[in-house]
């Protein structure tokens, strides 16, 4: 019996940590963009002013957020992997 490889419990949790991490970094993301689409409106933010705003600080922050979201989510699950949990 190989004690290295991985049961298929261990895999289908893994698939589930990857499925749960992708989901909340783009509802991170969208929430992110969200807030930067609305924020421009509200302080009067208009022509290509808006569209800087939208698309640095929506966009780019949108997917940091959501990148981070990714890591953190992943990172954790396979700290606790290690520990056995």
């Amino acid at each position: 019996m190989d004690l290295e490889r991985e049961s298929r419990w261990e895999k289908d949790a893994m698939t589930v940590e990857i499925v749960f991490a992708l989901v909340t970094a783009v509802a991170l993301a969208a929430a992110v963009f969200a807030v930067a689409l609305t924020l421009a409106p509200a302080f009067g933010i208009s022509g290509s002013a808006k569209k800087s705003v939208l698309a640095g600080g929506g966009t780019l922050l949108g997917a940091a957020a959501g990148m981070w979201r990714l890591v953190r989510v992943l990172l954790r699950f396979d700290k606790q992997r290690r520990l056995g949990r």
